[in-house]
């Protein structure tokens, strides 16, 4: 039987994205915030970036930061809902 390709794809989307949600929680649901800080030049540097993303390190060791896309290109600004840091940029 025929399925319009959008209705697959739309399936796809829905479990990619329940797959990463879950992954996504299990990583990082009840983790502490411990310091924050902007990539150092050197850091900067071994990306390849011309900017600096803000790193957030947790308690456990673990870290992230925003890149412009999934293809690591460049830094990433952070969207928030927090008063007066409505976005954290890349510097």
């Amino acid at each position: 039987m025929y399925k319009p390709i959008h209705k697959t794809m739309a399936r796809n989307e829905k479990d990619l994205i329940k797959k990463w949600e879950t992954d996504i929680a299990k990583a990082l649901v009840g983790k502490k915030i411990a310091n924050v800080r902007y990539l150092t030049d050197k850091e900067q540097q071994g990306m390849g970036w011309f900017r600096k993303a803000l790193v957030i390190i947790f308690t456990d060791g673990t870290y992230m930061f925003p890149s412009a896309d999934d293809e690591g290109n460049d830094a990433g600004a952070l969207y928030t809902n927090i008063k007066g840091l409505d976005i954290i940029p890349v510097i």
